[in-house]
């Protein structure tokens, strides 16, 4: 089974790393398995992982227009 660090599941959801790294954080998709060697600790992606978190993807996108809407919706 092939397996894809960070960087490349990022480049293959045509996000930029950071965001990647911020949406797993925020715990908006969920984590890879992770690997800890030396004291640094990798996320190590599968094809299934990336397919899961490029479902999420169009929600967590419009999150941000929905939270502005709601808002405006109380007011």
């Amino acid at each position: 089974m092939a397996t894809f660090s960070t960087r490349d599941a990022a480049k293959q959801l045509g996000l930029d790393v950071s965001t990647l790294s911020r949406y797993i954080t925020a715990k908006k998709v969920p984590a890879p398995k992770t690997l800890t060697t030396g004291g640094i600790t990798v996320h190590i992606w599968t094809q299934r992982d990336i397919e899961r978190v490029r479902k999420l993807l169009p929600k967590i996108k419009n999150g941000r227009k929905l939270r502005y809407k709601r808002v405006q919706e109380k007011a």
